[in-house]
């Protein structure tokens, strides 16, 4: 190199040792990041739940002499039922909600890209992995 002529770039070296620093971090943050996405969604359902649940409790306190509680859809229906029963949440098209009319109901959850089921009953909340 001649006198007084600057360095014009990196040395092979250098821009391995910074592809390997950059792919020891990928390797670290991106399973992370998807455990992240997992419960996101898993937090989505279990919101769904909590709200299907006080539904089922104002249902029975504007229904005392009903001995039923309606299926999903009668909570969740149109728009007026779902802010008259708080259900907004369950509105996600990937979570899916089930169970049917009963003197003691009960109310499954899941979103599609959880993993995580939960069940709403008298009980309380309870959660199982797919």
């Amino acid at each position: 190199m001649r006198k007084g002529q600057a360095n014009a770039g990196f040395t092979l070296i250098e821009l391995l040792i910074v592809i390997a620093i950059i792919g020891i971090l990928a390797a670290v943050l991106i399973p992370n990041l998807l455990g992240a996405r997992k419960r996101a969604y898993d937090a989505a359902a279990q919101t769904c739940a909590g709200a299907l649940a006080k539904a089922a409790a104002i249902y029975k306190i504007d229904n005392p002499t009903s001995t039923t509680f309606p299926a999903y859809t009668e909570l969740e229906g149109d728009a007026a039922k779902s802010e008259k029963y708080g259900t907004n949440s369950c509105v996600d098209a990937n979570i899916t909600v089930g169970g049917a009319s009963a003197a003691n109901y009960s109310y499954t959850v899941t979103h599609a890209n959880g993993s995580k089921v939960y069940t709403v009953t008298e009980s309380g909340i309870t959660s199982v992995d797919k």
